[in-house]
């Protein structure tokens, strides 16, 4: 456990029987009853009634009032039959509950009111206290008897991710003003990233004292890095995440986009299952981090597209090579995109579950 985080096993909930559960079976690299899926985005506006549902409400909002977030989050269980649910969030809002001035703008993105580039900047930064994330908990709270037994993943953006965010002001193509204050001032950046470990860490933690059954950690720009840059610079408060959650014998699943050069160093981390994107076979990723974790992913969302019968065959391509893993949950190799037909969605995970499982 890395100093700075504080775990909290007494805190801890009585969990639910899911003895059994395919998706918890195939993290913990047990032989599950079928190929498990779920879909990161797969609650969010692919979804009629999600769009429905959000017509008044903002996207915060819908983040932090707890019955819509149970009501999101169980959109896609009900709809699709997925395998377990990922809670609705989005990787700012433990920044907003520590009062951090950040909104989610549409058609941009997370834009930060003040950018945080200079030491006063980082002392400046507040903690998150595990009661601000208490309509998080609610939200958790209300999901699991609706759930039964499909588990349910807590979820958190990764320092790195959160950092850049914090830096660039919002989203950035190329992250340059990131990697200059990264190279030019080290001490402010690991300063600034051990405040953001210590801040998804108490996140996560409420997540799992409410009662969720596995977390991701979700770095979208990690794909930015050099193998050396990520070790140098990320690696360090990645694993004082990972680490602080060892002890809640949840798997801890560790997700970037574009980070096939990074898989060995990600699994490093603390990872239990190492997410995949699209573009590196599942085989190879998992030999890249070391063939001693189960794999996610990882079909091309935009592949959802191409007609059922194309659909079908990298379904049975991606299943195949995950026979050759050390377990496997499926999954796309990013977000479901918005335009994406629901009922597509729905067929194939008909016909994932219909794949021979090793």
């Amino acid at each position: 456990m890395s100093a700075g985080i504080v775990t909290s096993a007494s805190s801890a909930p009585t969990r639910r029987d899911l003895a059994g559960s395919p998706f918890l079976d195939a993290a913990w690299g047990r032989r599950p009853s079928r190929l498990p899926v779920w879909f990161m985005r797969q609650a969010g506006r692919s979804l009629p009634e999600y769009r429905a549902l959000r017509a008044d409400n903002g996207m915060l909002e819908a983040c932090l009032t707890p019955d819509l977030t149970c009501e999101i989050t169980l959109q896609p269980v009900r709809r699709h039959g997925v395998d377990a649910a990922i809670l609705f969030s989005d990787i700012v809002v433990p920044l907003y509950l520590a009062g951090i001035g950040v909104d989610i703008v549409p058609g941009t993105g997370p834009v930060v009111e003040r950018p945080v580039r200079t030491a006063a900047d980082v002392d400046a930064l507040p903690d998150l206290d595990p009661e601000q994330a208490g309509p998080v908990a609610d939200a958790i709270g209300l999901l699991l008897p609706e759930l039964g037994r499909t588990p349910l993943i807590g979820f958190a953006g990764a320092p790195f991710t959160l950092a850049s965010y914090l830096i660039e002001g919002g989203p950035s193509r190329n992250h340059e003003v990131t990697k200059a204050l990264m190279r030019s001032q080290p001490e402010v950046w690991h300063a600034l990233m051990a405040k953001l470990a210590r801040l998804t860490g108490t996140f996560l933690q409420r997540q799992i004292a409410a009662g969720v059954d596995a977390v991701q950690l979700f770095d979208s720009w990690a794909g930015a890095l050099s193998e050396r840059d990520y070790r140098e610079f990320v690696l360090p408060h990645s694993t004082a995440v990972l680490g602080a959650l060892a002890g809640s014998g949840l798997p801890r699943i560790h997700f970037g986009v574009g980070t096939a050069e990074l898989y060995g160093a990600m699994t490093e981390a603390g990872a239990d299952v190492i997410g995949v994107d699209w573009r590196t076979p599942l085989d190879v990723a998992s030999a890249r981090s070391g063939g001693v974790v189960p794999v996610q992913g990882n079909l091309d969302p935009a592949v959802l597209f191409a007609g059922q019968e194309a659909i079908d065959a990298d379904v049975v391509r991606i299943a195949a090579e995950g026979t050759r893993c050390p377990g496997h949950v499926f999954n796309l190799g990013h977000g479901v995109l918005p335009q994406t037909d629901a009922d597509v969605i729905t067929r194939t995970v008909e016909t994932i579950h219909a794949q021979p499982v090793a």
